[in-house]
């Protein structure tokens, strides 16, 4: 079995109750977001600096993802292609956020992230599991993969 199959297998046997299960769909894609969102707020001078092609993307945000890229395609390229165009969504969506509402988007990925982790851990006391990331914090990278791969599974996508 591949390491990516074995991930996906036991990050699923804590994930088995269909409310916690909507949950997760809601909640791991809101908190993925507001991790880039608080990211996307680090100032970023020197970056800006080295990277001016890249224009308001010359942030830490950016290179977060580009190195967890690097973590999904040790995994499964193929999944990593669907994380690299969510990725880029979140990162679109904090540099909308940064210029539509100037020095809030740390306040709202704040709030966003606060929130969807006090419904997820809702999620996993209806549940009756403890998230998997109590286990080993490598699942904190899994969850967004996990629905990747239903997404896939769904349009017939191998990964």
């Amino acid at each position: 079995m591949r390491n990516i199959d074995s991930l996906l297998l036991e990050y699923g046997e804590s994930h088995q109750n269909k409310t916690n299960k909507l949950i997760h769909w809601f909640c791991v894609p809101a908190i993925f977001f507001s991790v880039v969102g608080l990211v996307f707020s680090i100032p970023s001078g020197i970056l800006a600096d080295q990277l001016p092609f890249l224009g308001d993307y010359a942030n830490w945000a950016t290179l977060t993802l580009v190195l967890m890229l690097f973590y999904y395609i040790s995994l499964s390229p193929a999944l990593t292609l669907g994380m690299l165009l969510f990725s880029t969504c979140c990162l679109i969506l904090a540099n909308y956020l940064a210029v539509t509402f100037p020095g809030m988007l740390v306040y709202i990925s704040l709030a966003v992230f606060v929130l969807a982790w006090i419904v997820q851990f809702y999620g996993h006391k209806i549940e009756g599991k403890k998230p998997s990331f109590l286990k080993d914090v490598q699942f904190l990278m899994i969850g967004p993969a996990w629905l990747m791969h239903f997404i896939y599974k769904k349009i017939g996508i191998g990964y």
